[in-house]
């Protein structure tokens, strides 16, 4: 079986699957930060964790940055590796700060995201992204001098 689907599943699938998980797994992100983004834009009084006394307008402001603007780069794998790190440390603060007393399950959302943006940081865009435009012309350039 397994060389079975090595044979009909070409290596590209991997960048299609990196696609669609970035896509669902931003597009699930944007979701949150669009209503942060709302709070913030609206000049009502922010309701916000205040994480490492930071104030809870900055704190939202961070928040909004990665949710919001740093899900859309990764949407379109534009800087993925550098927009998922905000992501990442925004998760790891909603898991092991603000749910840090709630049970498995509460946190549980938090820690999925983490885990899929320790991936896109690992990983990269993908083919089928404006990363792989902007750096795979830059590399054919470098070998064309080497």
């Amino acid at each position: 079986m397994n060389s079975f689907l090595r044979k009909t599943l070409p290596l590209a699938n991997i960048d299609v699957g990196l696609l669609l998980l970035r896509i669902t797994v931003a597009g699930f992100m944007l979701s949150h930060g669009y209503p942060k983004l709302m709070t913030l834009i609206s000049g009502e009084p922010v309701s916000f964790a205040n994480f490492m006394g930071l104030g809870p307008e900055l704190s939202l402001l961070l928040a909004v940055f990665a949710e919001f603007l740093c899900a859309v780069l990764i949407v379109f794998g534009l800087f993925t590796r550098l927009a998922a790190i905000p992501l990442v440390i925004t998760m790891a603060v909603a898991a092991f700060h603000i749910h840090a007393d709630d049970p498995f399950s509460t946190k549980e959302k938090a820690l999925l995201f983490l885990i899929v943006f320790i991936f896109l940081l690992i990983t990269g865009g993908g083919r089928y992204s404006i990363d792989y435009i902007l750096y795979n012309k830059t590399e054919k350039r470098q070998r064309r001098y080497i």
